[in-house]
């Protein structure tokens, strides 16, 4: 099963390799990759006031590969992010790492709710520590834990930037070094390094043209299992990008995560970032 689901996620990354080999006229896909660095220092020399030198970078890629035909449309997105920061004598600490492909295809019916296939991956590049003791720890590593969904159902069009999909969905979590608390199961005496699900799913993508220079971008996954219908896990991923000048960007963005399995509390995480973009396709 994990195997699978390793060759799943390199499919899912491979899929933008093999639309570029499309360059021909004929080509369907619409294609996108855009990219960026932001960098931040600030250093102190005999500096009266107080304070500490400080490094921080992050780069991030996303794309999207859709070929849009007659009677389907099979949507392909990719976010790649990582990013790190150093204080004082303190050594460079991640600040930001995920890896999230997506892959849907949709079966046109001529009408605003049409049936699709889903494929969606998460992981991260690098392994995570936990600072909150004197002693650093791994906690994690890529694919460890990695997340899975696979599902089918039928999608709706609300309007132009808006549109929502339901289904029934199966989930993993992938685990090898460190299973708790994403994947083993407290309430037996093995420990688990995946864990199953099968469920209901929600995901609605909204986009908005704040002003020409600015544009806003959500997505909201619910997932809510049958074995515990009342509890639903949520992912909310939000994006404010503004554009300064033809290579510069401000990106805010707020992300909240809430799964009962790994925290009862909601985990947030937000940044901003200011610095250089540039478009590949």
């Amino acid at each position: 099963m994990k195997a699978l689901l390793k060759t799943t996620l390199t499919f899912a990354v491979l899929i933008p390799v093999l639309a570029l080999a499309q360059e021909d006229e004929a080509s369907t896909w619409t294609k996108s990759v855009r990219g960026g660095l932001n960098l931040t220092q600030t250093g102190f020399d005999n500096w009266a006031a107080g304070g500490e030198n400080a490094f921080a970078w992050q780069m991030n890629l996303n794309y999207s590969f859709v070929r849009d035909l007659e009677k389907t449309n099979w949507s392909n997105t990719g976010k790649l992010l990582y990013g790190a920061t150093k204080t004082g004598d303190v050594d460079m600490r991640k600040s930001a790492d995920e890896i999230k492909v997506e892959s849907v295809l949709t079966y046109k019916l001529g009408a605003k709710i049409n049936p699709y296939v889903a494929v969606t991956g998460e992981t991260q590049f690098d392994g995570g520590y936990d600072y909150s003791t004197d002693s650093s720890f791994q906690i994690s590593a890529f694919l460890d834990p990695g997340y899975f969904r696979e599902s089918l159902g039928a999608g709706f069009s609300i309007s132009e930037g808006l549109g929502t999909r339901l289904g029934l969905s199966f989930k993993q979590t992938v685990t090898s070094d460190y299973p708790a608390p994403y994947a083993d199961d407290v309430e037996t005496n093995e420990i688990e390094t995946l864990r199953s699900e099968v469920g209901a799913e929600s995901v609605t993508d909204f986009t908005y043209n704040v002003s020409e220079n600015a544009v806003y971008v959500s997505k909201l996954e619910l997932f809510s299992a049958f074995a515990a219908f009342d509890e639903i896990d949520a992912n909310w991923d939000n994006t404010l990008t503004v554009k300064v000048s033809e290579y510069i960007n401000m990106n805010v963005n707020f992300k909240m995560v809430y799964d009962k399995d790994i925290s009862v509390k909601r985990q947030i995480k937000q940044s901003m970032a200011f610095g250089l973009n540039y478009t590949f396709i």
